[in-house]
This record gives structure tokens, sequence and C-alpha cells, in this order.
């Protein structure tokens, strides 16, 4: 046998062995979880670190995925996690070996944002499971458990308010409310004549009003005028809402302002003031709505907001570039950096794990937003998932979403509403190089003399949340408050 036929038959044997050794989890749920026949999307999550990996943050924590599409499963009927799921990073077979510990959800896509803790979801607790080297072996997963829809526990100071949205409902088809965490002032008992100001108070990504539940905490005052504080987190099933009209999510912008306002000014002692605070994609959403409902809101002030220019949609010109995985030099882009420069989250990682978690993550929020749908109905990706081409049609749909493109070419029809209504402030060494867009609306605003004030701080995304940060901040809010007490 001459050497070519040789290395040809060890390649061969080579990739025999190899496909010879496959790993294979089974999975069912029992008729205590549901007696119903599910259909829809089963995912596996395997960690080594953690032992509840369904909770981990998607490609912030990079751990092995799959999912499979089922249809009409019956209680005690399994399903198969194989070589032929959807995978992250590599097919189930080739998986680094060792101790994993193992979940199992069953989404059934009917509210709530994580997938991993969306209520009426199917899961198990964890298991440990031992991928050994050299062996084929298979794992079975029994589903016993339903994550329950949360309960809020109210105290003096600290209610819950659940608007029903007729919007939301006929959008989903199913019961849906705008729901917040309320916090009161001390003033509100000690003095019950008086009317307040309400603080929208909007999350970032992955908050959560519940973190209020059972917490008595008297909400603080703007600056020096106690204010009533409306906290909320824009979970939705797409991911964030950022309470922007959108035709993935619905209408939650209108939902906001002509359902759960009205009905926080029925339900407590406010007076004409509706002022706007958030950070991170809470600080995008103030930016969205003091800009698209200028007369609504008296004030905001943004924190760190998410890419409000892109042109540097974290340091991506979506206009131009043409890749989101690769820079022109073929380096990698980034996602996320320790003091805005050194590589923490590759764009890559994020984009390929949210290919398998296929709703509720970061990336595919910004699609559930920004995108039209697919004839499916499914979002259209701003980008091709294999390869990171960005679709030149869908940035044309984004551009609807670009606040500084909306503020330049409309200026000067909104300019009464809206001049010198923004405060803008962020860290100079953003993780996420969210500095970059302000600085671009910074220079723009400059141009059109909108009298926003911008200002830019040392620390990251979540080190800049000083105590001289907060003060400038809520001083500004405070500063518009007296400006319209003193019109009114």
């Amino acid at each position: 046998m001459n050497i070519n036929k040789k290395i040809l038959l060890l390649c061969f044997v080579t990739v025999c062995s190899l496909h010879a050794v496959a790993q294979k989890f089974t999975a069912s749920f029992t008729s205590a979880a549901s007696s119903a026949i599910f259909s829809g999307k089963v995912f596996l999550y395997l960690c080594k670190d953690s032992k509840s990996p369904k909770d981990e943050m998607v490609g912030v924590e990079l751990f092995p995925c799959f999912s499979i599409t089922v249809n009409n499963v019956k209680p005690g009927e399994k399903v198969v996690f194989d070589d032929a799921a959807t995978w992250y990073p590599v097919v189930l077979s080739d998986i680094e070996r060792g101790t994993y510990h193992a979940q199992v959800v069953w989404d059934k896509n009917a509210g709530g944002r994580s997938i991993g803790n969306s209520p009426g979801n199917m899961y198990n607790p964890s298991v440990t499971v031992k991928i050994s080297k050299n062996t084929s072996q298979s794992f079975d997963i029994v589903c016993n458990d339903v994550i329950k829809e949360q309960a809020f526990v109210e105290t003096q100071y600290i209610k819950e308010l659940k608007s029903p949205s007729a919007l939301l409902t006929a959008f989903y088809k199913r019961p849906t409310s705008v729901n917040a965490a309320v916090l009161l002032p001390k003033e509100y008992f000690t003095q019950p004549a008086r009317k307040f100001p309400v603080l929208y108070w909007i999350s970032g990504y992955g908050g959560d009003y519940h973190a209020y539940s059972g917490r008595n905490d008297n909400s603080a005052p703007i600056d020096t005028t106690p204010c009533i504080r409306v906290f909320l987190d824009g979970n939705c099933p797409g991911g964030h809402s950022v309470y922007a009209n959108s035709d993935n999510n619905g209408p939650w912008g209108n939902a906001l302002t002509q359902e759960l306002i009205p009905l926080v000014e029925q339900t407590y002692h406010t007076n004409a003031a509706r002022l706007l605070t958030g950070h991170s994609s809470g600080g995008w959403t103030v930016l969205w709505l003091q800009t698209h409902y200028p007369k609504t809101f008296t004030a905001c002030w943004s924190s760190s907001p998410d890419p409000v220019d892109f042109r540097s949609f974290q340091q991506i010109d979506l206009y131009n570039d043409k890749n989101m995985y690769y820079a022109k030099d073929s380096s990698l882009r980034l996602a996320g950096t320790i003091a805005g420069r050194f590589p923490w989250i590759l764009m890559k990682n994020m984009y390929a794990m949210e290919h398998v978690i296929y709703r509720g993550e970061q990336m595919h929020s910004f699609n559930f937003v920004f995108s039209t749908k697919n004839s499916d109905g499914t979002p259209r990706s701003l980008i091709t998932d294999a390869t990171g081409d960005i679709d030149p049609a869908v940035v044309e749909r984004w551009k609807n979403y670009d606040i500084s493109l909306y503020l330049r070419t409309n200026w000067e029809q909104i300019k009464p509403d809206l001049q010198g209504k923004i405060r803008v402030s962020v860290g100079s060494q953003d993780n996420f190089l969210l500095n970059y867009p302000v600085h671009l609306l910074d220079d723009e605003m400059k141009k059109v003399d909108a009298g926003f004030v911008f200002a830019y701080y040392p620390g990251d995304h979540f080190t800049v949340s000083t105590p001289e940060y907060k003060t400038a901040g809520y001083q500004f809010l405070q500063q518009k408050y007296n400006e319209l007490k003193i019109k009114n």
C-alpha cells in the first residue's frame, strides 16, 4: 500500500471513529408539568460552572447550548438532542469532555423575556452529567417543574401596578399588561393633600421590577423634591421593549403613554410633571420617549444609553461597514470590553449563542425592536448569522430607530417641544463602547443649538454611577421641574 493510500485510510478510520463516539440527550415532560401536547422549541443548557445554566446571561457567559423544534409531543414522550440539533459552540458529540450541569427548557413563548425564566415553561432542576472520552453516551432528562408567575409583595412604600393593555392584548392575542413597581415618598403619607411629580425610571436590559417585591424603601427625591418613582423594566418576549412601537414587539410606546401613565395619574396623587431617567437600554428608552413624545414628558436624563447613532453601533458603522463579526483588517469585533479597551465579549460569540437561544437576548432584542417581520413572523435579522454580513435592506428599516438621525432630520419641527429638555451622560471607558455614539450625537446637537447637556465622566458602564454622577443628573431634572413650576 503506497503512502497516499495509507493516509487516506487513516483519515477514514479517524473520521469513522469520531463519528462512532456520539453523544445524545433525550428529554420528556411529565403530565404533572403539563397535560397538553407541546409544539415549539426545546433547549438544552450545559455548563461546567453554573449549577443553573438556564439562568445565565447568553453571550456574556459562554457555555454549550442546543435547541430543537418539535411538534405534537405528548407527556412522557421523548425528544432527542443529537448532532442534528442547532448548536453552540460545536455539535453535541464534539463538546469538551467533562462534568456538566444540565437543564432542559420547553419554551411555550407565552410571555416573559428570558426563555429560562418565562412563566409556564417546563424545566428540570439541574442534573450533573459526565461526558467521557471515546464513549458513546445517552442521558435522559425528565422535566417535572414549571416556571411560576412571580408574585409581588407590596409594602407601605412600594406597590405593584399592572396596567391591562388593550393595545398589546390585540397585538399578542392574549391578555397583556404593562407592569411596574411604584415607589412612594414618605411625604405621600405625611402630606396626604400634596401632589407629586412622577419620575419614570427605566431599567437596563435584564432588569426586573420584581426586584422591589417585599422591599420597603421609600422613593428618593429627584434632588430636593419628593417624587413618585415608577420603575419599568421593559421586559417582553422579544427582550427589552424599550417602550418603542415596533413590528415585532407591538405598540409598547403607545401602551405606556396612553394606558399606563393615565392609570398612574388616576391611582396616585400626581402633578403635571413627568420626568424620565434610565441607564443603558433604559438610557436609550428615555431618549426615545422624550424625543418621540416631547409633549408628554417634561425632561429626561439618559445615562450610558445603548447606541444613539447608528454610525457607531459599538464602533460599527451600520451604514458603511459590511460585516458585524470582522473589521476591515479581519480582526474580531467586540461587543463588550474591559475599560473600553481590552476584549471581553465578541460579537461573533454573542450572535452564535443567540442563533440557538432564539429570543429574549441582547442582540436579537435589537432585531425585535428595529426590524420588520419575516414571512414566518420572526424578526428579520440585521445580519447573516453564518457570516456576519450586514443586510443593507434591514439597515434601511433600522434607520427609523436611529435617534441621532431622527433629531437632525426633524429638528425644526420638534424644536419648540424639545429644546433644552435632555441631558446625556456616559463613562469615557464604557464597556460597550457607548461613549462613541454619544459623542456623535453631541456634535450633531451642537450644530442646531439644541440646548441639550452632554457630560462625560471617568469610569465604565458599571462604575460610572458615582455620587457625583448621579447628583448632577438629578439636579438637571430638578432644574427642569423648577422651570415647569415657573411656567405653570
